[in-house]
């Protein structure tokens, strides 16, 4: 965000505001500046847009420092998820299968999405329905924390589907 503060202005007149929220009217640059001056404040334009321009008396590196640590505050609030992958395969053993799901309920757990892919190899092609049983069988033993976002497609030689963890209460 750019702001025009006291030589930066290029507005001639402007209604000007003190740093108390008193208004002091439409004054001219050069007599706001001076009055600024006297404070040991800045003038800084908040409605640029407005007719006539609005100032407002402050400090404005303090202003500054306020702003980026809001800034902060915010992206701190924010709530990230990010994508983990898991690779199955269609001839899947049992035990493989419950290392995967383990993994993936830890990945779940922490709020992180979950993509489970498959790559069809070679005759594994004309078994893609054993792939998607292996996708909704780990989707449904993972029913209590996280619900199926995309269904299972297949993209050529390979198959993707997405699960997202439930909200929290």
């Amino acid at each position: 965000m750019v702001t025009n503060v006291n030589d930066t202005i290029r507005a001639k007149e402007m209604m000007v505001i003190t740093d108390t929220g008193e208004q002091l009217g439409v004054l001219s640059l050069e007599e706001a500046l001076e009055r600024a001056g006297d404070r040991d404040l800045d003038l800084v334009l908040v409605a640029p847009g407005a007719k006539p321009p609005v100032a407002k008396f402050m400090d404005y590196s303090k202003y500054k420092y306020d702003m980026q640590r809001k800034q902060r505050e915010a992206k701190k609030k924010q709530a990230t998820t990010t994508l983990k992958e898991i690779r199955l395969s269609p001839k899947i053993e049992a035990h493989d299968l419950e290392t995967k799901l383990k993994n993936g309920r830890k990945f779940l757990e922490k709020g992180n999405k979950l993509k489970l892919s498959i790559r069809f190899r070679g005759r594994e092609m004309a078994h893609t329905d054993r792939g998607r049983e292996v996708m909704l069988d780990f989707a449904q033993k993972c029913e209590d924390l996280a619900s199926i976002e995309t269904r299972p497609k297949r993209e050529g030689r390979n198959m993707h589907m997405v699960l997202s963890p439930l909200k929290k209460k």
